[in-house]
């Protein structure tokens, strides 16, 4: 899918304040269901630390704003082991994955893995909505076949994104190009308005057990 052509660039749709709003209501939420949630917190910590012993924060460097690494969290949702290889892609029917642990096939499937990534949203990392932050060693695959990659560094990454809900996700380089091509039109065409549209949508695909 084409979602427009091979532009030499691609600015953000969002002037400097509507991207200053954005960013008091992304901590302002982020900060209330940090405290909302904390219950839910506590429950998963011991869930998980029950499972194996192991860690129960699963950190990860990933990309961000400017080009700049940063670390998401999440809950560990893999076997200890899981990555000893060198990173690996999600499966398509990431449920069935060996590496995930019994609690964390639980957490995929309800999203429940990417709670802590509200840190990363109070803290400036990441927004609630945006491109989904990738690791380097992708980004420079991506680069080799779409240099567009680039723009997205305009923009902090979400923790949901336009190209979640129509994309899903990525377990291939192809995928990876069209999430790209997704990606660029929020960048694109982004406002408060179509913000809250995806975070709705989200929320029903959730709510609903969409696979995403």
């Amino acid at each position: 899918m084409d979602l427009f052509g091979d532009e030499k660039f691609v600015s953000d749709g969002m002037n400097i304040i509507e991207r200053k709003v954005k960013r008091v209501i992304d901590c302002l939420l982020a900060f209330l269901c940090l405290v909302v949630f904390s219950p839910l917190f506590v429950i998963l910590y011991i869930l998980i630390k029950r499972e194996d012993g192991g860690g129960v924060i699963y950190k990860q460097e990933r990309i961000g704003l400017f080009g700049r690494p940063f670390y998401i969290y999440k809950f560990r949702s893999m076997k200890l082991n899981a990555e000893e290889n060198g990173p690996q892609l999600c499966m398509s029917d990431e449920v069935n994955d060996p590496r995930l642990t019994n609690i964390g096939r639980f957490l995929r499937e309800h999203h429940l893995d990417e709670l802590p990534q509200l840190w990363n949203v109070f803290v400036g990392d990441m927004a609630f909505v945006g491109p989904r932050p990738e690791r380097k060693y992708y980004i420079d695959q991506i680069l080799e076949r779409d240099s567009r990659y680039v723009f997205l560094y305009q923009i902090r990454p979400g923790v949901t994104s336009y190209a979640t809900l129509h994309n899903g996700y990525t377990d291939t380089m192809d995928k990876m190009l069209r999430r790209l091509r997704y990606d660029l039109f929020y960048l694109k065409h982004r406002s408060c308005l179509f913000d809250c549209a995806i975070l709705w949508q989200t929320f029903v695909s959730i709510v609903f057990g969409k696979k995403f």
